[in-house]
């Protein structure tokens, strides 16, 4: 058991994060203690280091705040509203995700459906290949607006934007991805199936396709973490009123740091169990095809 413990990584990532928090807590008393110190100056309040630490934890509008404060309005904002309160955070996580996976659905089908036409017409893979390379070099926040613009003045609003934001960004590594993974099988193979007599399709099918499957999941989970970013950055410009870019945007408009970090936070849970939740599908379809993962 004890053996079990020291060679996994339990005990290293708790090290890791337990120095994030003791630097975050420090940090909170170094960035919040100017304002309070300006505070007892003008207030004429006697003050030593313990009162400043207390009060720079426990700040309301903190410049950084204390990891239990952001811990308190994630329960309260989780736990203690209803689903359905536009308040709740699942409510705006959830409105994130389904922008998050509709344009998840929407790049990964592009992604691969280029990824087949590079390996397997010549032409696109030269002319192409540079510009799906020269799309990602343009950055979001600026393309974002001009996207949000264009499709509303034809009517296209709400979960269509952000989706076709979230898409442009995660196309890009599902069809890099898909290209290595299709031109992975061994020469002898391809030789081998040659000889079988096989046609394209065949060939796709029963040897380029099984052996993508592993660049294809993770592109996958790149992908779908990065899906999350573009349809947070697409309910910025929009001015959302729900979804976790819009809690972003109230915290900031308010200078309620609290629930802005909430909402980060909350981001990154939700993609990490998104990536979790990929993994959980690749390691399924890697043991219904007969292999299995490293």
């Amino acid at each position: 058991m004890l053996k079990r413990l020291r060679d996994s990584s339990l005990i290293p990532v708790t090290v890791v994060v337990g120095m994030i928090i003791l630097i975050w807590y420090a940090g909170a008393v170094y960035l919040n203690a100017p304002m309070l110190i300006d505070q007892y100056e003008r207030q004429k309040t006697e003050w030593n280091f313990e009162k400043l630490r207390q009060d720079a934890w426990a700040m309301k509008r903190p410049i950084l705040p204390a990891p239990h404060q952001i811990l308190a309005d994630m329960n309260q904002s989780i736990i203690g509203r209803k689903v359905t309160s536009k308040r709740s955070l699942i409510y705006h996580g959830w409105i994130t995700i389904s922008s998050t996976l509709v344009g998840f659905g929407i790049g990964a089908s592009l992604g691969i459906l280029l990824a087949v036409g590079i390996v397997y017409i010549p032409t696109l893979n030269r002319s192409v290949m540079p510009w799906i390379i020269a799309s990602q070099t343009i950055p979001i926040l600026a393309i974002a607006p001009m996207i949000i613009v264009v499709l509303g003045s034809i009517g296209l609003t709400g979960l269509i934007p952000k989706a076709i934001i979230s898409a442009y960004l995660c196309f890009f590594p599902v069809t890099i991805g898909m290209v290595k993974g299709l031109r992975s099988p061994d020469p002898i193979l391809m030789d081998l199936m040659r000889t079988y007599n096989s046609n394209n399709s065949q060939t796709f099918f029963k040897l380029r396709w099984p052996a993508s499957t592993t660049f294809l999941f993770t592109s996958f989970k790149v992908s779908i973490a990065i899906s999350l970013v573009g349809a947070i950055v697409g309910e910025l410009p929009a001015g959302a009123r729900a979804g976790l870019g819009s809690r972003l945007l109230v915290g900031s408009y308010y200078g309620q740091t609290i629930q802005i970090w909430s909402a980060l936070i909350t981001a990154s849970l939700v993609a990490g169990l998104l990536v979790y939740l990929m993994t959980l599908l690749e390691r399924l379809t890697i043991s219904k095809m007969g292999g299995r993962l490293i």
